[in-house]
C-alpha cells in the first residue's frame, strides 16, 4: 500500500513536469502526507493538464457514509477496473499525483521501521490515481475536514494504485504505488490501456527514516533525514 508520501515540489516546479495550465496553487513543502488531507491532482481538461487539490480517501459517489474514504486510500491495480468503488472512476476519472518519494513501513523486531523511497536521479515521482466527486446527503456524519460542509456541497477525493513491490521495495513492503513514466501519463489520463507495473528497481532508492514520521501531526524535514540502523 502508500500511506503516507512527502511532496516538496513547488508550483512552478510542477508547471514544468507536467505542463500544467490554469492559475498557479500557493503549495507549501509537505513532508508527511496522510489520507484526509488534501493533495495535489493533476487532470485532464480540454486545453491541457490543470491541477487542484483533493481529499486523499477515495469517496465513491453512492456513499452514505464518508469513512469510507479511510479505508479506500489505495486501490489495487489488478482489481480497480472491476470494483465497485473504483471501476466507476477507473473508466472516466483518472489524475496524476505528483511526489518526491513515499514511505513504506518494515516489520523489525517487534516495531515497524520506516523507510522512504524515490528516485535515483532525484525526478519527482508520478503517481497513478483516480478521483470521484461526492456530494454530501442529508444526515451525514461529517467530522475533522469535513466538519463545515453541508448537504449538497461536491467533495472532490482521490485514491493511489498500487502493484506488487519491486526489488528494491519488497525486502519492506509487499506493495508498492504505481509510478507512472512520463510517456504514459496522456494515454492513463485518457483512460487508455497503461501498463500497471512495478517501476524498474534499479531507478529507485530507499533509507531508513525516524519514527517521528508515524505521526501524521510531524510534517517537517526530520520525517525524510536518513538514520542509522546499525
Amino acid at each position: 500500500m502508500c500511506g503516507r508520501f512527502s511532496n516538496r515540489l513547488t508550483w512552478q516546479e510542477l508547471h514544468e513536469q507536467l505542463d500544467l495550465i490554469g492559475p498557479p496553487l500557493n503549495l507549501r513543502p509537505r513532508y508527511n502526507v496522510a489520507p484526509s488531507q488534501d493533495v495535489a491532482v493533476a487532470r485532464a481538461a480540454k486545453e491541457g493538464r490543470t491541477l487542484s487539490m483533493l481529499r486523499w480517501g477515495l469517496i465513491p459517489p453512492w456513499a452514505k457514509d464518508p469513512a469510507i474514504g479511510h479505508k479506500l486510500i489505495n486501490a489495487r491495480s489488478e482489481t480497480a477496473a472491476e470494483k465497485p468503488s473504483f471501476r466507476s472512476a477507473f473508466r472516466r476519472r483518472r489524475c496524476l499525483i505528483p511526489a518526491d518519494g513515499f514511505y513504506e513501513w518494515q516489520g523489525r523486531g517487534g516495531t515497524r521501521q520506516p523507510w522512504l523511497f524515490g528516485l535515483r536521479d532525484g525526478e519527482p515521482l508520478v503517481f497513478a490515481g483516480l478521483w470521484e466527486c461526492w456530494t454530501v446527503p442529508e444526515g451525514a456524519a461529517l467530522t475533522g475536514s469535513l466538519a463545515e460542509r453541508s448537504p449538497g456541497d461536491a467533495v472532490e477525493t482521490c485514491t493511489i494504485l498500487t502493484t506488487a513491490a519491486n526489488e528494491t521495495v519488497s525486502p519492506v513492503h509487499g506493495r508498492m504505488p504505481v509510478i507512472l513514466p512520463a510517456d504514459a501519463w496522456d494515454d492513463w489520463l485518457a483512460g487508455d490501456e497503461v501498463p500497471l507495473a512495478p517501476y524498474p528497481a534499479d531507478h529507485m532508492t530507499a533509507h531508513p527514516v525516524s519514527t517521528h514520521v508515524n505521526r501524521p501531526a510531524n510534517d517537517d524535514p526530520r520525517c525524510i533525514e536518513p538514520i542509522d540502523l546499525s
